[in-house]
């Protein structure tokens, strides 16, 4: 636990949460669920192997994808999606899958027009895998253990490519003590796809741009906000996908022309939101989060949250994480936990 005014660091356990929260105070948490995102296949004719984890969907089997290998793919080229090895109950696998590669943009993504089902989206179970980051190794492909652990208890709305990742420390449990001190319990949806987790590759920071991903604020949680910072209790953030959608929500709202606009509506729309220091936070008054990957976004992100509107969030910031270290605590997807009062 970092406290921010007088950068006082505390070790506890995740459970201890309770501790450092308030009656009247407002959890928001990302409800968004991991899709089996990455598929296993071949091109067509020659049979080489070829990965695709699909990032973005266009349309029903129209999807923006990273394909790896992918360097000699053109457009034209036809893909085989194999499906994953076929659970006892079933007698035998389906058909594998076409797509066809259509374009590749700038950024190295390939656009693929799938053909087979309806929708492609309804057969990931038996052709996708979970797409864990390449730091999580297994001897094999990811199994069954990995499709319910890599995935928050409260996850409800299909869409990401990645776990978000400081809510998988929660449990049913933990979330009703909560709930039973008075702590209030809402909910966003934003679809962790690249812009979460794309590296700064650009010299300037200012000349990095995020992938857009798609969010929810909705009615009930914007509502909740706006009643939880009019009582003068504490909007806590779990995980920087939601500082994200809260934090775009009232920079919307802060360019409105309108003087009685609130601080932020209920909203459905895409977000490239870039948060590093100095940045002005409008709503979120705590941060919970895990320990991120050195010249990422979201180390960033933690950075300007350590000194809102200030360039010296940094240095806090490697100084605790210094700590960590030196303390053993875990980092990345299935790692430990940073509290930002």
């Amino acid at each position: 636990m970092l406290h921010r005014p007088t950068e006082r660091i505390d070790h506890r356990r995740f459970s201890d949460l309770t501790d450092y929260l308030d009656p009247g105070d407002l959890l928001v948490l990302n409800d968004s669920r991991v899709i089996p995102a990455r598929l296993r296949g071949a091109k067509a004719g020659s049979g080489s192997r070829i990965e695709i984890l699909l990032a973005e969907q266009n349309a029903p089997n129209d999807w923006w994808a990273l394909l790896r290998p992918g360097k000699r793919v053109r457009a034209g080229t036809r893909l085989l999606v194999h499906p994953q090895p076929a659970p006892l109950h079933r007698a035998a696998p389906p058909e594998p899958l076409t797509a066809v590669v259509l374009d590749k943009d700038s950024e190295g993504l390939y656009r693929l027009q799938f053909t087979g089902p309806t929708d492609i989206a309804t057969m990931l179970e038996v052709f996708g895998e979970v797409p864990l980051p390449p730091y999580i190794r297994r001897d094999a492909s990811p199994g069954p253990e990995d499709r319910e652990r890599y995935q928050t208890v409260y996850a409800a709305a299909p869409g990401s490519i990645a776990a978000p990742t400081a809510g998988l420390h929660f449990t049913p449990e933990l979330l009703d003590r909560l709930r039973s001190r008075g702590i209030r319990v809402a909910a966003i949806t934003l679809h962790v796809g690249l812009g979460t987790f794309a590296p700064v590759k650009t010299h300037r920071i200012d000349d990095h741009r995020l992938h857009q991903e798609s969010f929810e604020l909705p009615p009930a949680t914007a509502q909740a906000v706006l009643a939880t910072r009019a009582a003068g209790h504490r909007v806590v953030a779990v995980g920087t996908t939601t500082v994200r959608v809260l934090e775009t929500a009232a920079a919307a709202a802060s360019r409105s022309p309108v003087p009685s606009t609130p601080l932020l509506s209920p909203c459905r729309s895409k977000t490239d939101l870039f948060i590093r220091p100095p940045f002005p936070f409008r709503v979120v008054d705590a941060l919970l989060t895990n320990f991120h990957l050195p010249e990422s976004t979201l180390l960033m992100l933690v950075s300007a949250f350590a000194r809102p509107g200030q360039t010296t969030g940094r240095e806090i910031v490697l100084a605790a994480y210094r700590t960590a270290v030196s303390q053993r605590y875990r980092f990345f997807s299935y790692g430990d936990a940073m509290l930002l009062l």
